[in-house]
């Protein structure tokens, strides 16, 4: 098998909530579907996506693409380039000009298993086919009705364990959120709090104790602080020993290294590049770190969360992809699924081609009704 044509699908619409945290919002979905396409017929499918800003027009897409990725991919064995180990220096130490690192290894290590006709996951070593979702709301910019119906909804679905944003300069508002989720969530449930860096060592420690004192357990926090100070995250984790601590979420694979050498970390945080991923999974089942998967597109992650050792929790958000492909990851009662079909499983829907492609850049006003999104739209409706 060898790559023989690539295809890519610019897509732009509206989201059917606000999502964001202390730090940021996003109310559109900027994405662009990448098909590595191979001399077999074989389609290796990954996304290109920005959180904050739009993509250029697609043509300008495929050019860039076409200039900086197609160069080492055309005419090569998928097989081969999810091994391959680079070591770029000086001036070719540089990320490409749009965000293709993540949608270039889904996409090839799509097509490495659909040549040996394997699940992803069983490729990647897995001696399970799920793993527990947590449901997480993206929350932040929900009003406290809108929060309350969401993780309300979450619950009744069937998960145990719920993540919400926090990090206000209000910290009575970071509070009552805590009380809000305690009354419409299993007396059981299992609670995370992130803050997306909004803290500093000493003030997450302050905090966290406050938390704890009014009388809210935490599994964990993410991301309390920087990402890079490893020397206030070594103290957290050593301080707030009621609470763990899970960071590397905004690390490349060097500085999750990096993290776990300086013993900085409960929980490492990985997301969707599957070949840093299965790697720096190695190095935290060495060291007998836990591992968790956070958002991933469409939640490709299931495939590595099932074949690491380390994985308990798998991040589940409600974003309104699902319209995309012809089968989304299966999550029910609050487990994620892992395909069974050979690759990841994901396959573009050719009625979201069709209907939902926009070659050209459009204004935010333009972009009309958000994507039904069936998994949470009781919870998005006004009581």
């Amino acid at each position: 098998m060898r790559i023989s044509e690539f295809r890519i699908t610019r897509f732009q619409f509206a989201r059917d909530r606000v999502i964001g945290d202390s730090q940021v919002r996003a109310d559109d979905v900027n994405i662009a579907a990448l098909e590595l396409i191979a001399d077999t017929g074989a389609v290796g499918l990954g996304f290109i996506q920005t959180l904050f800003y739009p993509l250029p027009d697609q043509a300008e897409i495929e050019r860039v693409f076409r200039s900086e990725a197609w160069p080492g991919l055309e005419g090569q064995p998928p097989a081969g380039l999810v091994h391959r180990v680079g070591r770029p220096r000086g001036g070719n130490q540089r990320a490409y000009t749009l965000p293709f690192h993540e949608a270039l290894q889904v996409a090839l290590w799509d097509l490495a298993a659909k040549q040996v006709n394997l699940p992803l996951h069983q490729l990647l070593g897995s001696r399970r086919n799920k793993v527990e979702a947590y449901a997480s709301g993206l929350d932040y910019h929900l009003s406290d009705d809108e929060f309350a119906r969401f993780f309300a909804h979450a619950d009744a679905l069937g998960y145990r364990a719920f993540k919400i944003k926090v990090g206000s300069p209000d910290f009575d508002w970071d509070l009552n959120r805590l009380k809000i989720l305690k009354q419409v969530v299993r007396k059981d449930a299992l609670v995370m709090i992130d803050s997306n860096e909004a803290w500093g060592a000493k003030e997450a420690l302050v905090k966290l104790t406050a938390i704890r004192d009014a009388g809210h357990e935490l599994l964990w926090v993410e991301d309390p602080i920087l990402r890079n100070d490893y020397a206030g995250l070594r103290m957290l984790k050593d301080a707030a020993n009621w609470t763990l601590i899970n960071s590397g979420e905004y690390l490349d694979a060097h500085g999750k290294r990096l993290l776990m050498e300086q013993d900085a970390t409960d929980i490492l945080n990985v997301h969707g590049q599957v070949t840093d991923v299965m790697r720096i999974g190695w190095l935290a089942a060495d060291r007998g770190i836990p591992v968790s998967l956070g958002n991933t597109f469409l939640e490709v992650g299931i495939h590595a969360a099932c074949a690491l050792p380390e994985v308990q929790w798998l991040e589940y958000s409600f974003q309104n992809f699902d319209h995309l492909v012809d089968q989304p990851v299966e999550i029910k009662d609050g487990w994620a699924y892992a395909p069974d079909r050979p690759g990841h499983g994901l396959v573009l829907n050719e009625t979201a081609r069709r209907e939902w492609a926009r070659p050209n850049l459009l204004p935010r006003s333009e972009l009309g009704e958000a994507p039904f999104n069936p998994r949470v739209a009781k919870a998005l409706q006004a009581a």
